[in-house]
């Protein structure tokens, strides 16, 4: 339902005109014709998330949640026309990001000297491989989703090396504007204590974000009287997990996180340990908190699961937020459908360039300056609440919702969850 053309792309007759509204092709743009065709200066910017595979339920509305936020503000940021070109880091092969795309991403990105804000990645694992060729070239990066620690910080979780390795010039290039897995791994937490969890079964699915947030997870048991009976490693690419679930099983477990994203066999083992444990109680982090996961109409698990799931995400009740309300009344308008929660994310990332492009006046088309604007943003009011960046990047929200699945198999909106620290 998130690929339907957009409807009302033009807010204005001359204005806007958002080229592909709504699709998941690998390079579609939007920008602002009358300015352009006027002689206006012209600034680009990029996304780069995976359009193809389970991961686009999200990533879609992501994308549509940043060409609305360009319409709103006629595809200009201040005397500047924005060219926004969407990029795929998918392939169709994958059915996921794939290195080889995330860097022909990077590069063309890097290589455009008009370039001064890039929107991406959608996972980590794929920022791992974008920061370093983006930060040669000193293109400012915002992510709308990455939540592992090491791509900022040197705090429990990360792995020796980072995140110096992914800055090559020595200057931070890198932000995001969702709170980090220290953060999410914590909310997990609450989530397992308070649905009664004793031993928990963790399995990863190996890239950074998975074992990451499992490494995450066993650090922080204890503060919340959570016994992790095992962490796994598995195999995205094996047939089933039954040999895994009959493990866990004899361990005694009674709840079972997977800590990985969907297309990473985090339907199978779902199903697989669901079988091998009647009744266990099944959590999954924002990778996996999509439809693709939850509803079998859409390639996800069983409908007789869903009392059995919860997972988190960083976004709360949409129409909580201080321009939930009218974020959601824009983005139905535009494009009949209610969105994923990652589409106010993605709405905000490109807000987020615009604003800081148009507060620079003239030197808005200087990615340095663009770069330094984006590192003192303190007290922003924003469509997710008022947030600022440390010196690291990273935001100070530090807020997760927790959802439940509705009886039609999708994730619905249950409570917020801000762990103590």
């Amino acid at each position: 339902m998130f690929r339907k053309a957009i409807v009302g792309c033009v807010l204005a007759i001359g204005l806007v005109a958002l080229s592909a509204c709504g699709s998941s092709s690998s390079s579609s743009s939007s920008s602002s014709s009358s300015s352009a065709a006027s002689g206006g200066s012209t600034v680009d910017f990029y996304s780069s998330l995976p359009l193809q595979g389970a991961s686009s339920a999200q990533t879609v509305p992501l994308v549509n949640g940043a060409k609305l936020a360009l319409a709103q503000a006629g595809g200009k940021a201040g005397k500047f026309t924005v060219n926004y070109q969407s990029l795929d880091d998918s392939t169709a092969q994958a059915g996921k990001w794939d290195p080889g795309q995330t860097a022909s991403n990077a590069r063309k990105a890097a290589e455009d000297p008009k370039t001064v804000y890039y929107i991406g990645e959608f996972n980590s694992g794929a920022s791992e491989i974008s920061i370093p060729i983006l930060n040669e070239a000193g293109v400012p990066q915002v992510s709308p989703a990455n939540t592992y620690v090491g791509l900022t910080t040197n705090d429990p979780g990360s792995a020796p090396g980072e995140p110096q390795k992914y800055y090559p010039t020595g200057k931070r290039t890198f932000l995001r504007i969702v709170p980090i897995d220290t953060i999410q791994a914590a909310a997990d937490l609450v989530a397992m204590k308070d649905a009664g969890c004793t031993k928990v079964a963790v399995a990863n699915d190996k890239e950074a974000y998975g074992s990451g947030l499992a490494t995450l997870l066993e650090l922080q048991k204890a503060k919340y009287g959570i016994t992790i009976t095992s962490n796994t490693g598995i195999d995205p690419t094996a047939p089933n997990f039954r040999s895994y679930a009959a493990t866990i099983k004899a361990q005694g477990a009674d709840c079972f996180e997977f800590a990985g994203i969907v297309a990473n066999g985090g339907v199978q083992i779902t199903k697989d340990v669901a079988a091998a444990i009647p009744g266990v109680k099944i959590f999954g982090p924002d990778g996996m908190c999509t439809n693709t996961w939850t509803n079998p109409s859409d390639g996800g698990v069983p409908l007789s699961l869903a009392p059995q799931i919860e997972c988190t995400v960083a976004t709360q009740d949409l129409s909580a937020y201080p321009g939930g309300k009218a974020f959601l009344s824009a983005y139905q308008a535009a494009y009949h459908s209610v969105p994923d929660p990652y589409a106010i994310y993605g709405y905000e990332a490109m807000k987020l360039g615009l604003d800081t492009v148009a507060s620079l006046g003239a030197n808005g088309d200087n990615k340095a300056d663009v770069l330094s604007a984006l590192f003192a943003t303190k007290n922003r009011h924003s469509v997710l609440g008022t947030y600022s960046f440390n010196a690291d990047g990273d935001t100070s929200l530090t807020a997760y919702g927790l959802y439940k699945i509705s009886p039609q198999g999708n994730p619905v909106f249950f409570k917020t969850i801000t762990p103590s620290s």
